[in-house]
């Protein structure tokens, strides 16, 4: 939804206030110079969500601009990130990513876009910890050495949810089962929010999650924690053992999320939104938030940003080939 520049009078206000309740509200208003829409390829609910939206206000004060969130899942993200692709390159559309940019050609048959080549990364923000999880009902292993015993016994008896075929989550479990030695049944979801959804109903029985998107049902029991898939433990949930610790030596997963353009912003462009995500994400709010969430910053250069896409897809590439997933 566009909305024009009006000064912030009673009428303005009340306007925004409507909108709040429409679902439909720019995340950061003030005295601004135009609107910045960041496109998310991912569901509500999901890590990149909670991590846009606690950013956005940050974002809107350090773009002078009003931040509007617009979450574009449709075929695991490949839908937002055409629409993306197809916009114009003046630096007011933008997008929060994840690793699933860079998995999506090893996994998809055809992409409406090159990636990385019809976009421009900005930076590597920074990455959010995974973790496996359970419905506890369900599945009565309480760490992951149990969890594989119970895999082993039973093949084939369970199944596991993910927010999209290709995307991390798909494919950082299907590593872990492939470093256990074990199998289980893929059950694809339009997003993060509907595969947690039915993980807490029983609907499905485990799956790999970002922290940031399941840390209240797992301090409410709704969820079991196994295990977490970085190298290290993560301070948002400390007592959560790795995954090396629990067997499976030199194995980690780690999601990154990343800031992306179109392809042709300007050398000034790049600037400007590079300088508020820096801006944005050393704020001390936001800085809190991301520690709560057990978020890691560390902002690298757009150069760096271009770097670390090209390398990433041949890393996943092999990865994709290692668990032996078939293009769809």
């Amino acid at each position: 939804m566009e909305h024009r520049n009006l000064p912030l009078t009673r009428r303005t206000c009340l306007g925004a206030a409507l909108a709040a309740v429409a679902g439909a509200l720019p995340l950061a208003v003030h005295a601004q110079s135009g609107t910045v829409k960041f496109i998310l390829p991912n569901a509500t609910g999901s890590g990149v969500d909670a991590i846009t939206r606690s950013a956005a206000p940050a974002l809107g004060r350090a773009l002078n601009a009003s931040v509007v969130v617009e979450n574009q899942p449709g075929a695991g993200g490949v839908l937002g990130l055409q629409s993306l692709a197809r916009s114009a390159p003046d630096g007011n559309t933008l997008s929060v990513v994840s690793n699933n940019v860079v998995i999506f050609p090893s996994v998809l048959k055809s992409l409406p876009f090159d990636m990385p080549g019809d976009f421009t990364p900005i930076a590597v923000v920074g990455s959010t910890p995974m973790v496996l999880v359970v419905n506890p009902t369900k599945v009565p292993a309480t760490n992951s050495r149990e969890f594989i015993a119970l895999l082993k016994s039973k093949p084939g008896t369970f199944n596991f949810a993910s927010g999209g075929n290709g995307t991390i989550l798909h494919l950082a479990t299907e590593l872990y089962l492939e470093a256990a030695g074990a199998t289980a049944k893929h059950i694809p979801y339009k997003g993060v929010g509907p595969m947690v959804t039915d993980l807490i109903g029983g609907q499905v029985d485990f799956g790999t999650v970002a922290l940031p998107s399941v840390q209240q049902h797992i301090k409410s029991g709704a969820l079991r924690v196994l295990g977490v898939l970085a190298p290290q433990r993560t301070p948002a949930a400390a007592d959560v053992p790795t995954m090396a610790e629990q067997g499976l030596p030199n194995f980690s997963v780690e999601a990154w999320f990343a800031v992306i353009g179109p392809k042709g912003m300007s050398a000034a462009a790049v600037k400007k939104a590079h300088d508020a995500v820096v801006a944005a994400f050393n704020d001390p709010v936001v800085k809190e938030t991301m520690a709560k969430q057990g978020n890691t910053i560390n902002i690298g250069t757009p150069e760096q940003a271009q770097a670390a896409f090209r390398s990433e897809l041949a890393k996943y590439a092999a990865l994709v080939k290692k668990v032996g997933l078939e293009p769809q």
